[in-house]
């Protein structure tokens, strides 16, 4: 089964930002001005929330690899004899930066550090005694694992992942931790989605649909805009890869609802125009499918209108990638609709 590929969105990885914010004190006044990024002439950025697991917004990736020396430097023996937990945490601040400069250099080995940092922490941290830091850890420790787990297309991380994200959960619940619950669901939906994909296991990817579900029904728009958006979208992504599998109509046309939801939402929140096209792409993606499976005319010919009118006014909003994308799709549904792609 060869699914296809439908934009994912990612929402902002707060641990990260807070181990570079935790960690800039260690860095010197030169490397501090490098620290926030230039933004004294806006530029669009239509690659946002769209990196992976370890983008982030606020800081600089300039400072990666200073803070990945100073952090490393400061992990001495001594520091563990005096304070266990400052290691642990100072161990956990050096995964998330590790995590950040394997996915810049897409270098599995720097991942695999990351994921040492994070079990080395959890030497540390025990649930019992330090139940929100443990829980934590485990959170930074899974999405490593996803992050590594998909480069590598491993399903033994992957596996990892899921169980990470699970054991987080036994300290996150809805009732008493309701932030942390929300995000650590997100990640798991999205990491069910990557582990079913690569074991064509529709029990899985049924898995990741009710963990979006689940997270969906917490979500709202004015406190969580980019979190709903990408719940929606990334739902209808493994919806529409399960309908692939299944050759089921209905879950193409779930999957497209889906997709459409999220695009009202980057609307309606005044989200970048770029993830609004993305989810728009994506419910074209998945209706040209449907309209092959059932051998409809009428409807590739109206995604054939929509993938022409996403080329002619978008072309600001497209990754160069997206573009080839679109004109493939756009060929296609004409060729189903029996119109000339000339």
């Amino acid at each position: 089964m060869n699914y296809s590929k439908p934009y994912i969105l990612y929402p902002v990885n707060l641990a990260l930002e807070r181990a570079i914010a935790s960690s800039l004190g260690l860095l010197d006044e030169e490397m501090l001005e490098l620290a926030t990024p230039d933004r004294s002439v806006p530029v669009a950025d239509n690659f946002l929330y769209t990196r992976g697991n370890f983008e982030q917004h606020s800081f600089s990736a300039n400072v990666f690899e200073s803070l990945r020396d100073a952090l490393e430097a400061s992990l001495t023996d001594e520091l563990r004899k005096q304070d266990q937990l400052a290691w642990a945490e100072t161990h956990s601040r050096l995964g998330n930066i590790l995590g950040a400069i394997g996915q810049q250099q897409h270098d599995t080995e720097t991942f695999q550090k990351a994921v040492e940092c994070f079990t080395l922490a959890l030497e540390e941290y025990k649930q019992e005694d330090s139940p929100s830091e443990w829980a934590a850890t485990q959170a930074n420790l899974a999405t490593a694992l996803h992050a590594m787990g998909r480069l590598e297309s491993d399903s033994k991380a992957l596996n990892k992942a899921v169980d990470a994200y699970t054991a987080a959960l036994l300290v996150y619940t809805k009732k008493e931790t309701p932030e942390e619950w929300k995000l650590i669901m997100l990640q798991l939906g999205m990491t069910l989605h990557t582990y079913g994909k690569l074991l064509k296991g529709n029990r899985t990817l049924q898995k990741a649909v009710v963990a979006y579900k689940n997270v969906l029904s917490e979500l709202d728009a004015d406190n969580y805009p980019v979190e709903l958006a990408a719940a929606h979208n990334n739902c209808g992504a493994v919806l529409l890869n399960l309908a692939e599998s299944e050759e089921n109509p209905e879950r193409f046309e779930e999957a497209a609802r889906s997709f459409e939801t999220g695009w009202k939402v980057c609307m309606e929140q005044q989200r970048p125009v770029h993830l609004s096209v993305l989810c728009r792409v994506n419910k074209a993606t998945a209706l040209r499918e449907l309209a092959e499976l059932t051998n409809d005319a009428a409807l590739a010919e109206d995604v054939a209108d929509e993938f022409e009118l996403i080329l002619e006014c978008f072309p600001h909003a497209l990754q160069p990638l997206c573009v080839k994308h679109c004109e493939e799709q756009l060929n296609q549904s004409k060729k189903i609709a029996g119109i000339s792609a000339a």
